[in-house]
């Protein structure tokens, strides 16, 4: 399992929301690129990247930082969410270096979008499902659809998509631990692998995950925890390679 540190960047600085509310941020560098190389340095393997304006308004609002992140770091996997509605957009992000493309709000609204990324972009799609009370949320959180989370997820198991990226939103932010009877429900329910994110507080959390001995989840995105300094990447990771050492 990857320990994926999340960069959310608005207005071209480093922050973390609480519930995916734009008006309550905290601003944790003004300088991203730098900001990845603390990660890098700390042993990621991959890294999380999300344009938050660009999920608001619809298309990349900061893919210049995006841009110059992957060029900083060509053999890291980076994905990237936030924005993306169009296969015009996955082609700029997959020229600039960008392993993987989220799609969120599109996915829900238009399944069929996510078929046609898939071939056209081969092994580059995650999709990403946000979710309140087991619903796939949309357009930054601010809609909560009729779909279960599920459902969803299983519609898309024969488009070729890569990973699902999970994150509930009650969690997000709040450092109160993921949610990790419905990351596994989730898991089991789906052949896609799963990459579990929001509310992760510390180590502890990443143990529950490992202890459910899920293999469909194939990562945690953490973001506020290790910015706040109540998880240490390097020691996850580390906690994270022994486990899969002893199996």
């Amino acid at each position: 399992m990857l320990i994926i540190p999340a960069i959310d960047l608005k207005d071209g600085a480093c922050v973390r929301l609480r519930q995916g509310l734009m008006d309550d941020a905290t601003v944790f560098s003004d300088d991203p690129v730098a900001m990845a190389a603390r990660w890098v340095e700390a042993g990621c393997r991959r890294l999380h990247l999300v344009d938050l304006n660009g999920a608001f308004e619809g298309q990349p609002v900061n893919g210049e930082v995006v841009t110059a992140i992957a060029k900083r770091y060509p053999d890291l996997p980076i994905q990237i969410g936030g924005g993306i509605r169009t296969l015009e957009t996955i082609e700029h992000y997959v020229r600039a270096g960008v392993s993987y493309v989220i799609i969120g709000t599109k996915a829900v609204k238009q399944p069929e979008f996510v078929s046609e990324a898939c071939k056209a972009f081969p092994g580059k799609v995650i999709v990403g499902l946000d979710a309140k009370d087991g619903f796939v949320a949309t357009d930054g959180w601010a809609e909560v659809s009729g779909v279960q989370v599920v459902d969803l997820a299983r519609r898309f198991e024969a488009d070729g998509v890569s990973a699902i990226v999970y994150t509930d939103i009650a969690k997000d932010g709040m450092m109160q631990g993921c949610n990790v009877e419905a990351t596994v429900a989730l898991a089991n329910a789906s052949r896609i692998p799963v990459i579990a994110s929001g509310g992760i507080h510390n180590i502890g959390d990443i143990q529950k995950l490992l202890d459910t001995n899920t293999p469909g989840i194939v990562g945690a995105i953490t973001g506020r925890a290790i910015y706040e300094g109540t998880l240490d990447v390097a020691e996850a990771q580390a906690l994270c390679d022994l486990k899969f050492k002893d199996e």
